[in-house]
């Protein structure tokens, strides 16, 4: 296929330039969400503790789904920052009870046939991060997750091999939903064509097999994955777009100086090959200097589908959750623009620096939930307020209307 210039892929995906910051959204004014008083918060309900010792928990883009006897089950990930050890799972419990936390077992061959829950295919020397779990509509389940390895950041689909969910196969290794610019297919020339110029002089280095990587596929991190009702699917990612150091958005403080982060959405008929990228989601006039956007979480509601968009501050390096919406999922309100879950004061808890979304919101016995992740240190990992570490939260609410 004929690689996409520069030009091209940025008009395909509705951005002349960076200058886009001072393109305000239309807005009804019309639209209320619940108050941040509405929210009865229901604090930690767990940590990662035991092995592997050090461990950081997170249910970051992950789904939360609902068990028999109040019981639920919240897909999670562990991650050790001093070994580099991630992986995925679940954690099942009650809101303030105990919870019990599966691990996968992840293999570069077939999925393991005697574990709870196994993962096969995985690319050799690769950890799984940020998993998306979805109950397709021919009755199996898809995982999407982050890979992460040497020379290897990419976005994989992996299938169940039977009814149980309980072993899942990779798809798409050597094709992946997505890829980072860290990634070893990721050349220069597909870098430059998706704005990303300091990646420019890049060297891709594919494995046997793979191909190199199309500009309009490069991403950043934090993404969510949805069927939508008439079987297709679209995907909210994180993109980057490249300003200079003269540019009052430049942050030198930030660990991605020079980028701003803003949201993409893509649709894709199998959930595996994506197109039809478009510019959702950016920084605009009535947004702070230092605003950037950390993720998008989609929930889906007899009115439109409700947002939970990461706020995030450069100058305090905090990320707080926005409620949106949008009838579309292209067309985005942001009538509040506050953080709709307040974050707890310095030393009452691990939520006090960032707040990080789920999946989705989950709708049970007539009230919303809302399971998300609290880390006490700031963006930078400069500052923290206490030992750095990480929590899942609750929150619910009767309605996401005011």
């Amino acid at each position: 296929m004929k690689q996409k210039t520069r030009r091209h892929f940025l008009k395909e995906a509705g951005v002349a330039s960076v200058g886009f910051a001072t393109q305000a959204k239309a807005e009804t004014g019309a639209l209320r969400f619940a108050p941040q008083e509405a929210w009865t918060l229901h604090g930690e309900q767990f940590r990662h503790r035991g092995e592997p010792a050090g461990g950081w928990v997170q249910n970051f883009t992950s789904t939360v789904e609902t068990l028999p006897d109040d019981q639920w089950r919240i897909w999670s990930g562990i991650s050790v920052p001093e070994t580099g050890f991630k992986n995925i799972g679940f954690h099942e419990g009650r809101v303030g009870g105990e919870w019990r936390f599966l691990s996968a077992v992840c293999s570069a061959g077939e999925a393991d046939r005697n574990a709870e829950l196994a993962i096969g295919g995985i690319p050799e020397g690769a950890h799984p991060v940020q998993v998306v779990t979805i109950r397709l509509q021919n009755g199996l389940t898809r995982l999407y997750f982050w890979a992460h390895g040497e020379g290897l950041v990419r976005y994989l689909a992996a299938d169940s091999t039977d009814e149980s969910a309980k072993r899942f196969q990779v798809v798409n290794a050597a094709t992946p939903c997505l890829y980072h610019p860290g990634d070893r297919a990721v050349g220069g020339a597909a870098a430059a064509a998706a704005g990303l110029n300091r990646y420019a002089s890049r060297v891709a280095k594919p494995g046997a097999g793979e191909p190199l990587a199309p500009a309009d596929l490069i991403s950043n991190d934090a993404t969510n994955v949805y069927q939508l009702a008439d079987g297709s699917f679209e995907m909210y990612s994180v993109a980057l777009a490249e300003v200079g150091e003269d540019d009052p958005r430049y942050a030198p403080q930030d660990n991605l100086k020079g980028f701003l982060r803003v949201i993409d959405r893509y649709t894709s008929p199998d959930g595996l090959n994506w197109g039809n990228r478009q510019r959702i989601m950016s920084p605009d006039s009535n947004d702070p200097m230092d605003q950037q956007f950390y993720y998008l979480s989609v929930t889906y509601t007899d009115k439109g589908r409700v947002g939970l968009l990461g706020s995030y501050r450069l100058d305090s390096q905090t990320i707080d959750l926005e409620p949106c919406f949008s009838s579309d999922g292209i067309t985005w309100e942001r009538p509040h623009r506050q953080p709709w879950i307040p974050r707890q004061k310095p030393g009452d808890g691990l939520a006090s620096y960032m707040l990080h979304a789920p999946h989705n919101l989950v709708q049970r016995d007539g009230r919303w939930w809302l399971f998300y992740t609290g880390g006490n240190f700031s963006h930078n990992n400069i500052d923290s307020h206490g030992p750095p570490n990480r929590a899942v939260l609750a929150a619910s609410c009767n309605s996401l209307w005011g």
